[in-house]
């Protein structure tokens, strides 16, 4: 029999104590923000239904899907959780007050291919707004990821965030590329959305591809490589229709995100169409200026997953943001704090006949809000100081003979090195 491996599955971590407190300093961002911004914290299984993802999903994630069958039924990880945050909507479709403010984080699983920042396993923070159709929905979600990258320490010179339409997008491909091939759209995003990846050429091969989903002739895949360049509203806005509802939603939005202070953050880029079928409307994706990572977070307005569900028709907007990339640019920028265990009083008991009081002492000042850590075994004195002045602690308590018999403990500063006496009663 081979030994155990003493490593975790790849693309997935152990987390050891100074990862958790890490973890939990990001998470607490992800909290305060969301909490600023009126919204309430949910949470979905890790394990649901395969269908929820495959219906209405992109074939990508679909691909990547955790799956397996038990007991006839087909399940599997989830590899993102806004469609079970659309089935618990339609599970109470009728007795929900809109607009819904949920937001969670939620861990996710995706068997893809790994890369700096892509991990198999990971967390995202999510936030969803649900019930409100207009842009005012996006702007109060784009203003929160910027809140959390200032409490994060970082800027618009570190952070970009780029918007786009996938319903200008669509409306214009259709009015002429895709004039009689409108159904090939979304396999078209998909392909589009690696762009940033692959590069142009490498993306017009596969819209070209005469076995792949969409294939156009190169001439027209090219164009619409080019059309999506834009990095200009009006510059696509000219190749929309007249009135196109699409364009002056995206003004409106631009206009509301200069009125939150935001204008430095934001640029137009029409590549930005998100790989998962599910969008209909504006999407955005936050990158590092540098252009080094993947997508920090992305998101957009899908309103019509809950009918694609066989729910009602409800609006919707949300995005995610990765614990991943995020750690490496902050680690990047020299953002990541150091975090050392949090630990005020350590209790050390001299032998056997201390440790009842050593024990009484310890939980008093735990019910007293100490984080307190009682020394177990029998290490020896000057072993146990080191251990506390390593571990952070404030103060070490000693019991003695001498000290239980006057009904004592000893206090040091581990800082100053002063001693005191404490009454055990006190």
């Amino acid at each position: 029999m081979s030994a155990l491996s003493v490593k975790p599955p790849r693309g997935t971590r152990d987390f050891y104590p100074e990862d958790l407190r890490l973890r939990d300093w990001l998470f607490e961002h992800f909290h305060h923000v969301a909490r600023r911004f009126g919204f309430e914290q949910v949470d979905a299984p890790v394990v649901e239904h395969a269908e929820l993802f495959t219906r209405k999903a992109g074939e990508e994630i679909v691909e990547q899907l955790y799956h397996f069958t038990m007991h006839d039924r087909h399940l599997a990880l989830r590899g993102e959780i806004t469609p079970s945050i659309a089935r618990m909507v339609m599970a109470r479709a009728g007795g929900l007050r809109m607009p819904l403010r949920w937001y969670s984080i939620p861990q996710c699983w995706r068997y893809e291919r790994m890369t700096r920042g892509r991990r198999r396993e990971h967390y995202q923070w999510n936030m969803d707004i649900w019930g409100e159709p207009g842009p005012d929905a996006e702007a109060e979600l784009i203003a929160a990821v910027c809140m959390a990258l200032e409490r994060m320490g970082l800027g618009p010179a570190d952070v970009r965030i780029r918007i786009s339409s996938r319903a200008l997008v669509e409306e214009t491909l259709r009015r002429d590329v895709l004039r009689r091939r409108p159904e090939v759209f979304e396999p078209l995003c998909v392909m589009v959305d690696k762009i940033p990846k692959l590069g142009a050429d490498a993306v017009v091969e596969l819209l070209s591809d005469a076995d792949g989903p969409v294939a156009l002739e190169p001439p027209a895949a090219r164009q619409v490589v080019e059309l999506l360049s834009a990095q200009d509203l009006d510059e696509i806005a000219g190749a929309a229709a007249p009135d196109s509802a699409a364009v002056a939603e995206l003004r409106q939005l631009f206009d509301l995100l200069g009125a939150y202070g935001l204008a430095d953050w934001i640029r137009f880029d029409a590549s930005v169409v998100r790989g998962l079928a599910y969008y209909t409307g504006v999407v955005f994706e936050a990158f590092d200026a540098a252009g080094a990572l993947r997508s920090v977070c992305g998101g957009g307005r899908y309103d019509r997953l809950l009918e694609s569900l066989g729910g009602p028709a409800v609006p919707a907007v949300g995005f995610g943001f990765g614990d991943a990339v995020i750690l490496e640019l902050l680690a990047e920028k020299g953002l990541v704090p150091d975090l050392p265990r949090e630990l005020d009083d350590v209790v050390y008991a001299f032998g056997t006949a201390e440790r009842p009081a050593a024990a009484q002492l310890a939980m008093r000042l735990r019910r007293d809000g100490r984080r307190v850590e009682l020394v177990l075994g029998r290490p020896k004195l000057k072993r146990a100081m080191a251990d506390a002045d390593r571990a952070g602690a404030a103060r070490i308590w000693l019991l003695g003979p001498d000290e239980l018999g006057r009904g004592v403990a000893k206090v040091r500063d581990l800082a100053t090195g002063e001693e005191r006496d404490e009454k055990l009663g006190d």
